[in-house]
């Protein structure tokens, strides 16, 4: 077996190192220090337009698209190391590099099931990095982990209009609150009453500007907002008209669509947690070698060593097994890493989340603090427990699959 990256992988990986070292650290503080004096905190602080003019400059864009007329030409497998690495930096070297969810799988949805029109008006502007987007899914109503329960109504309008109104109340809409988000992929029912529950949805494009459409407020995750990423609202539809050209496939597609865009999105997360999970070691071990407890250095400490080493062996592990799914989705397809797909978003959150739940105990005080970035990293790992379903809904197909082959 060949562990080994492969030419082009290396040389992207060690363009990617220099590049977060140089420019993306050290704009993490200017970050904050311009969003502080943004007129709205949802405004996006002029370091992003920096970077992500940089990252085009040394050809460090739109790295994981696989379709080489709109991004890289990647594999999964290329593309994995290289999302780890922005997730050193998951608030900021993802969008600089036009890398950034829900962007990511907006793209791959209207690159693979939009019409020419589709792409042209939405695709292109969100590949050039000038507009952001919005998957609308989740809704307060209903346990959008069954995404066969969604409420929200797709309805043809009558008397000859060529239009559909939607209706309905998401939340949780990663990216809705910045004004640079100019279109929502909304899913919904345009078949509530159909005898196949997963061929009642359809997924249709409306524009922010749509007169019905209300971002009504954001929602917080563990008290953050999440600026940086475009916050997390609660958008309201009512009676918002679009023209039926906007539906996204055909009517009775939504569920199916939604299955191949989250396909991808799982891995790029857990790869982006795994860098997350680097960088907590980083900043583990340089804490336990600068600070000292009675009388000896904390690295002296035998918890802290057990931290560390247990950290290190997780993530080993957890990497093996996400590159593992990643050449398998490039060789038989996501269908047959469905149950590799399941495994990685099952661990990967989990164990991240205790290696930053330890990192944080070692920096004490500090760590639950706004002066390192561990509190913040550890609500976001938490929240991908939940985020493109909870673990138990994967958990219970996974038993499943197991099982079947038995019974």
């Amino acid at each position: 077996m060949d562990f080994a990256f492969d030419p082009r992988t290396e040389e992207l990986r060690e363009r990617l190192l220099a590049f977060m070292e140089e420019y993306v650290y050290p704009a993490e503080p200017v970050a904050a220090e311009q969003r502080a004096r943004l007129a709205s905190p949802w405004d996006t602080p002029a370091v992003f337009g920096e970077l992500k003019a940089e990252a085009r400059r040394q050809g460090l864009w739109n790295l994981f698209l696989p379709d080489s007329g709109y991004g890289a030409g990647l594999t999964n497998l290329q593309y994995a190391p290289l999302a780890e690495i922005t997730g050193r930096s998951p608030h900021l070297a993802p969008m600089a590099t036009n890398c950034a969810a829900p962007d990511t799988g907006n793209m791959e949805l209207l690159a693979q099931f939009g019409s020419e029109d589709h792409k042209k008006q939405w695709l292109e502007p969100l590949l050039a990095g000038e507009i952001r987007s919005a998957f609308a899914m989740t809704e307060p109503e209903v346990a959008s982990s069954d995404a066969t329960n969604v409420e929200t109504r797709i309805e043809r309008v009558g008397g000859g209009a060529d239009e559909y109104t939607v209706t309905g109340r998401k939340w949780f809409i990663s990216g809705a609150m910045n004004p640079d988000c100019k279109i929502f992929i909304v899913m919904g029912k345009t078949d509530p009453e159909g005898a196949d529950p997963r061929r009642q949805q359809s997924m249709i494009l409306v524009p922010r500007d749509t007169p019905g459409v209300e971002v009504r407020r954001a929602m917080t995750v563990y008290g953050y907002e999440d600026h940086d990423h475009g916050g997390h609202a609660e958008v309201v539809f009512d009676g918002a008209r679009v023209p039926a050209a906007n539906l996204i496939g055909g009517e009775g597609t939504g569920f199916a669509i939604a299955q191949a865009r989250l396909g991808p999105g799982r891995i790029h997360h857990c790869m982006r947690l795994i860098g997350m999970a680097e960088r907590a070691i980083e900043l583990m071990c340089r804490r336990a070698v600068e600070r000292t407890a009675f009388g000896k250095p904390l690295a002296a400490q035998g918890v802290v060593q057990n931290w560390i080493a247990d950290a290190r062996v997780t993530v080993e592990q957890l990497r093996l097994l996400v590159l593992k799914t990643a050449w398998l989705m490039d060789t038989v397809g996501n269908r047959g890493a469905h149950t590799e797909i399941q495994a990685i978003k099952i661990a990967t959150p989990r164990a991240v989340v205790r290696i930053l739940d330890d990192a944080v105990q070692l920096h004490g005080a500090g760590g639950v603090s706004q002066d390192f970035p561990l509190a913040e990293l550890w609500a976001a790992a938490r929240t991908l427990r939940l985020a493109d379903g909870p673990d138990e809904v994967h958990q219970r197909s996974l038993a499943r699959r197991e099982l079947k082959q038995y019974m």
